[in-house]
């Protein structure tokens, strides 16, 4: 007698949604995907949900899951550069410039409607079904009965309710950040881009952290439509003027006008680069404002009728972007449930699913949610940020060690232990704190960018 196909039903069809349909299609499930949007529509009447900047595990999940990985597409990113304004001095001093390199992984950015949209082509090219319909919880209860396993990749329409907040694993009861992100083209990625912060240029993401302000980020993008092109990404401290400004804007014209000011009043080093870009008229879309309360849900829900269904993604877990984890740990959280159910033969039940979450917080949710907190500079990693961040200025290998946590979090988990962080900052320098930190000197002036500067005679 043949084995009866199994069924999976996923709801919502972002770039996590539809990677997770994909890779169960292709795993030998009948898959359907349910998007309240058509697939035009996803592409082009809705903003990126932020850069989705991916770092070295996360494109290997996307390998795994057999999706484009854009490494060939987009603008590959290979190492970061660091500023630090120590806003709480009068005088402002500008105190620590420091670059690296990614140790042994590369990142890309890549518009998350791009994605989506692809991968809802290639998952229909397998054979897979989309349906274009609201779905309430009182329609979930309904499908879920038809089908064998079902992730709900979205939050809206009331099935949030179905995951309730874990207080346990959540730290915070309200957004930590006020963020902007708008994307701009008309410059190139080569050397000639951010020369003064790096000789690798435009391979390169620039962070800036002013620590009464706020941080803020370029990073190489591939826009849906410009293709290679460049995203501005910041983020205001609750109650600073960079939280002022970026609530304020309405439109793309005023976001852009937005990170111009920000550059003249706060960034003043990038500035030549940030009046070098250019809106991308044809997408109105391209910018965002918002904030994220970071939090961590309860990973099985219950229908009304009591059919279980897993939170996937964004579902599961909100991060504040500052880290880089939300798109990651989605892309991770599909390939770890398509893995998991490729290889169970019993039901999907309330316990099988609750199992695979705990293990996967435990893998990587957990780690994810702590780095995060470590770059939000939250007080109980302020001891680690200053021995890892001053370290980070007298030798590169710590802040590649730092960077790497954006791809593999794990090693925070040890910060609670006695001395964990100065085990971590030793483990990179070959040796003791103390001494690193005694060949400390501050950075002093920042270079500013010359780009585009008249040649001198």
């Amino acid at each position: 007698m043949a084995q009866r196909t199994r069924t999976a039903l996923v709801i919502g069809a972002g770039q996590t949604g539809a990677s997770a349909a994909y890779g169960l299609q292709r795993a030998g499930f009948q898959t359907t995907l349910i998007s309240e949007r058509d697939q035009r529509s996803l592409r082009d009447d809705v903003p990126a949900t932020g850069t989705a900047a991916l770092f070295g595990q996360s494109i290997e999940a996307e390998r795994e899951l057999g999706l484009d990985t854009y490494l060939d597409r987009a603008p590959v990113i290979t190492g970061q550069s660091v500023r630090l304004v120590d806003g709480s001095q009068p005088q402002r001093p500008e105190h620590l410039a420091f670059d690296a390199e990614f140790p042994g992984f590369v990142a890309v950015a890549v518009d998350t409607r791009l994605k989506a949209d692809e991968r809802i082509t290639a998952f229909l090219d397998i054979g897979g079904e989309l349906r274009v319909e609201k779905v309430e919880p009182d329609r979930l209860d309904e499908l879920a009965g038809r089908h064998d396993l079902v992730l709900v990749a979205t939050g809206r329409d009331g099935l949030g309710s179905l995951f309730p907040v874990d207080p346990a694993r959540t730290a915070y009861q309200s957004p930590q950040r006020r963020v902007l992100m708008v994307t701009l083209t008309g410059l190139g990625h080569g050397p000639e881009v951010f020369a003064h912060r790096s000789a690798a240029g435009g391979r390169h993401s620039s962070f800036s952290f002013v620590t009464d302000q706020g941080e803020a980020w370029w990073g190489p993008y591939l826009h849906k439509d410009a293709g290679p092109s460049w995203a501005f990404l910041a983020w205001g401290k609750p109650g600073s003027d960079w939280e002022r400004r970026f609530t304020a804007p309405t439109n793309l014209a005023q976001a852009h006008q937005a990170v111009l000011e920000l550059h003249r009043d706060y960034l003043d080093w990038d500035l030549a680069e940030a009046e070098a870009l250019r809106t991308i008229a044809d997408d109105p879309r391209s910018w965002l404002s918002g904030a994220i309360t970071p939090l961590v849900r309860r990973g099985t829900g219950r229908t009304a009728s009591g059919h279980a269904v897993a939170a996937l993604g964004d579902a599961a877990v909100a991060y504040d972007p500052i880290a880089g984890q939300g798109a990651q740990t989605g892309l991770l959280h599909a390939a770890f449930l398509v893995r998991a159910a490729s290889a169970h033969n019993g039901p999907f039940d309330g316990e099988w699913l609750t199992a695979v979450f705990e293990e996967f917080y435990a893998d990587r949710i957990r780690a994810a949610y702590e780095a995060t907190r470590l770059y939000l500079g939250d007080p109980d990693y302020a001891e680690a940020n200053g021995l890892i961040f001053g370290a980070a200025q007298v030798r590169p290998a710590v802040a590649g060690a730092a960077f790497a946590l954006l791809s593999d979090p794990r090693p925070v988990l040890a910060f609670d232990k006695p001395h964990g962080w100065r085990q971590f900052v030793a483990n990179a320098a070959g040796e003791d704190p103390d001494a690193l930190l005694a060949r400390f000197t501050p950075a002093g002036r920042f270079q500013r960018s010359a780009y585009g500067a008249a040649p001198a005679q």
